[in-house]
């Protein structure tokens, strides 16, 4: 990135196990989510997908790779994740993806501020 501006834009679609997205919507709420925001990770959105009975998505902001990279699997080394999460979360998703879109700092100011 050239531009102190751009941002890091990471959007995680999942496809969790049949009938298992209202418990992986409620570790995520509850839990990891708060959990990877305690890390220092900008969650902006995340949710049941409307679409997709099976799909979940998760949309993080990062200053730039390098810190996505840094902060991104500090989560996955905390002894909480190790303890709650890591098996049950593990067991529900099928697949995920994830892509990266390099955005303004300022999208992320004005999406932060109306969620």
């Amino acid at each position: 990135m050239s531009n102190d501006d751009d941002w890091i834009l990471e959007i995680r679609l999942f496809t969790v196990s049949p009938d298992a997205r209202p418990e992986f919507h409620r570790i995520s709420r509850d839990g990891t989510i708060p959990l990877m925001r305690e890390c220092g990770i900008t969650v902006l959105a995340h949710g049941p997908s409307p679409t997709d009975d099976d799909g979940y998505f998760l949309i993080r902001a990062f200053p730039s790779v390098e810190v996505r990279n840094e902060l991104a699997p500090s989560v996955y080394a905390t002894k909480e994740w190790e303890e709650k999460y890591e098996e049950p979360v593990m067991k529900m998703i099928q697949e995920y993806h994830t892509t990266l879109v390099p955005v303004s700092r300022r999208v992320i100011e004005e999406w932060s501020a109306t969620g």
